[in-house]
């Protein structure tokens, strides 16, 4: 099973991929960070999109769905925002996070890929 780095390094050759992140949700806090850079922050993504996945599961709760999910997708004029809660028992509570360049980026492809890099991660 690929370790952190390697999962990341992996998710970095999606294409279209700007910058991709390995959160903890109840902190926020990326534990792991590639791509990026000064025009896109990742540690302040990461932190705001927390509160994506915060609000959903509270939606759910509400609505007494129980079931988990797969993936939440955040669609901007020129990017795709992945956002993929780690499902292994290692992973719990933790989320891959990845941007996209939308005008290079295939989404179904990138989804199946990011979803075959979640199962395989050991963290």
């Amino acid at each position: 099973m690929p370790d952190m780095d390697v999962a990341l390094k992996d998710a970095m050759q999606i294409d279209g991929a700007i910058g991709v992140a390995l959160v903890d949700r109840s902190s926020g806090m990326a534990l792991g960070i590639a791509g990026g850079g000064r025009e896109f922050d990742l540690q302040v993504a990461s932190a705001a999109n927390t509160e994506v996945v915060r609000a959903k599961l509270r939606t759910m709760e509400m609505l007494s769905l129980h079931e988990k999910i797969e993936d939440i997708l955040i669609t901007l004029d020129s990017q795709y925002h992945l956002i993929r809660p780690l499902t292994g028992r290692s992973g719990q509570g933790l989320f891959l996070y990845l941007a996209l360049n939308k005008d290079r980026a295939n989404l179904a492809l990138a989804r199946h890929q990011l979803k075959r890099i979640e199962g395989g991660l050991d963290v």
